[in-house]
């Protein structure tokens, strides 16, 4: 059951972006901000943590569960280290996905030759 619960929850927030994208004009770029934004205030509000626990991998692969990641690692370091965690909390809890991301996106494009759009 919990792969459903991810792939039905999951699907429907690529639809809803999706559906953003083509009945609004907004780019791409601000629908992902509006996601990551809307995961922190989720978080910060205690909805998202349930919400993640019901779907797993459905809502915390989407940006929406970078914007929890960003907000629950600048709570825990400002517990932790006081004002001075406002600042690093988001780059300790967030730097094994963005290294990931970097490294394998640097090994496709050395495997997929990439090119530029004409």
């Amino acid at each position: 059951m919990d792969y459903i619960n991810a792939f039905w929850v999951g699907g429907l927030i690529c639809a809803l972006c999706q559906i953003l994208m083509e009945k609004t004009k907004m780019m791409p770029g601000r629908i992902m901000v509006l996601l990551v934004c809307s995961g922190a205030v989720l978080s910060f509000l205690n909805v998202y943590e349930p919400f993640a626990k019901y779907a797993g991998a459905g809502a915390s692969v989407p940006l929406l569960g970078f914007g929890h990641l960003l907000f629950k690692g600048v709570k825990d370091a400002i517990a932790e280290k006081g004002f001075l965690g406002l600042f690093t909390g988001g780059f300790k809890a967030s730097a094994a996905g963005v290294s990931g991301a970097l490294i394998f996106g640097y090994l496709a494009s050395l495997v997929f030759k990439p090119k530029m759009k004409d």
